[in-house]
């Protein structure tokens, strides 16, 4: 974390409050913002008061339990990452919090260099969530486009969910790989069990055994309690491996032995257990030339490449912009209380023309912009103009030039002739700022995601600019 980003803010919810006391000093050690909440009912009402970028709940507690609380925060604030913290820690435990949306779960009592890894961990999670799109739904066909291209991906789609080999799904970022997986999940013979997914990118390596398989207690120093990993918890279900092309080669020879021999063993464990689950993976990295430099096992790349899916890029598909971008907006208009709002077909033109480098994600982040920061039910070519803009202004600002090939300085904004540039870039922020606080009907959590930063990022710049004391 950098010195001038706002230290993260962590809720623990506990209804013992000599442990929530403990837990908020440890974490506190760790230059957190951390307060503690009694019950879930008082946690739900600090949420939308102030910053949050993780919750860790206790699962027994009078009224409203752990598992209640987790499912009413992913339908009030999804992309907050939740632990669940629970002395009665079993695998149908675990298996349900992650069904209802936890990021993760602990085991009491609890170790202090585990709890801080999971913290870390699921933060990490959670400004991850801020950039990707709201799911829109299961079915990758539904969604990705009905272009030619994505005709053929759904039909892949549908034929990987009725087999069970290992599938490798590929594509630049913000193409949609992790829609595919579930979706695959979601037709398969295994879409009653869990979807667990693996960010394989943000896994040490020297932690991707116990995160994977999990351990005994007394496996190692701080292993006070058993501890499932992420294969016993997707069991009957789908584990999802993505950013495979970043595990590191000593890590890969660990997951080859998983796929081919689909066993493995806890660490401190004697006993080989079965890995009962489907092995889906995704990356967008080269593999192939990752082979050839030797930083890729050509083995481990055979096994998972059984059925492979290539997404293509949006700027390779153009004819989807228009109904994917109509789609996000009713999706999008509809959640900011604004729905009959539409595009005329100079906007939708317009968005077509763009080079799309961060593809479906990006189009998705510039559909919510232009509801927040356009006025009336009618989204016109200006107002996608100014949206695209503000995107290649920065990049050209890097490369010397627009980020789709027109002039850097092709649409200069109006300069007030007694305003410094400054002065001019901070009201236009807090104008910004208000404009999707308003939108969002106060709900600083989705003005957030509006404007594309962080939770943290929006306080902070609340603060800086004057006006967090009149926001309700």
């Amino acid at each position: 974390m950098s010195s001038d980003s706002p230290a993260p803010a962590v809720l623990v919810v506990d209804d013992d409050l000599a442990l929530g006391k403990v837990l908020v000093g440890l974490l506190s050690q760790a230059k957190l913002v951390a307060r503690h909440a009694s019950s879930a009912e008082e946690a739900l009402g600090l949420i939308g008061s102030s910053p949050c970028d993780l919750v860790i709940t206790d699962l027994k507690m009078p009224r409203m339990d752990g598992l209640s609380l987790v499912r009413e925060l992913k339908a009030r604030v999804p992309d907050v990452p939740v632990i669940l913290l629970t002395a009665h820690g079993s695998i149908p435990v675990a298996v349900e919090a992650m069904r209802a949306g936890a990021s993760d779960f602990l085991t009491k009592p609890f170790d202090r260099d585990e709890i801080l890894y999971t913290v870390d961990k699921a933060l990490k999670l959670g400004e991850r969530a801020l950039t990707a799109p709201p799911d829109p739904g299961t079915r990758a066909g539904s969604w990705l486009g009905s272009s030619q291209p994505m005709t053929e991906v759904a039909d892949l789609v549908r034929r990987a969910a009725r087999a069970s080999a290992n599938v490798l799904i590929r594509g630049e970022s913000g193409t949609g790989k992790e829609v595919v997986a579930r979706s695959i999940h979601a037709e398969s013979s295994r879409k009653e069990g869990p979807f667990v997914a693996v960010n394989c990118a943000a896994l040490p390596e020297q932690l991707l055994e116990s995160e994977l398989f999990g351990y005994e207690k007394g496996a190692f120093t701080g292993a006070v309690a058993r501890r499932p990993g992420r294969v016993e918890i997707a069991r009957g279900g789908t584990l999802f491996l993505d950013e495979i092309g970043d595990v590191p080669i000593p890590a890969q020879a660990k997951l080859l032995r998983l796929l081919q021999e689909r066993e493995y063993q806890p660490l401190g464990s004697t006993r080989t257990e079965r890995a009962d689950v489907r092995f889906l993976a995704a990356t967008h990295r080269d593999l192939e030339a990752m082979i050839h430099t030797g930083q890729f096992r050509e083995d481990l790349y055979y096994r998972l490449n059984v059925i492979p899916i290539t997404l293509p890029p949006l700027r390779d598909r153009p004819g989807d912009v228009a109904e994917l971008a109509r789609r996000f907006l009713d999706t999008v208009a509809r959640e900011s209380g604004r729905a009959g709002v539409t595009l005329d077909e100079a906007a939708v033109a317009r968005l077509a023309r763009y080079n799309w480098p961060g593809n479906v994600r990006e189009l998705m982040c510039v559909v919510e912009r232009l509801i927040v920061f356009t006025d009336g039910s009618r989204i016109e070519d200006r107002d996608v103009e100014r949206e695209l803009d503000r995107i290649r202004r920065p990049v050209a600002a890097r490369t010397g030039g627009g980020s789709d090939g027109e002039p850097a300085a092709a649409h200069p904004e109006p300069r007030p002739e007694n305003a410094s540039l400054a002065e001019r870039r901070l009201e236009a922020e807090r104008d910004a700022v208000l404009e999707a606080l308003s939108r969002a009907g106060q709900n600083r959590t989705q003005a957030a995601r509006l404007l594309g930063v962080s939770r943290r990022t929006l306080y902070k710049r609340l603060e800086a600019l004057g006006i967090a004391s009149h926001i309700s």
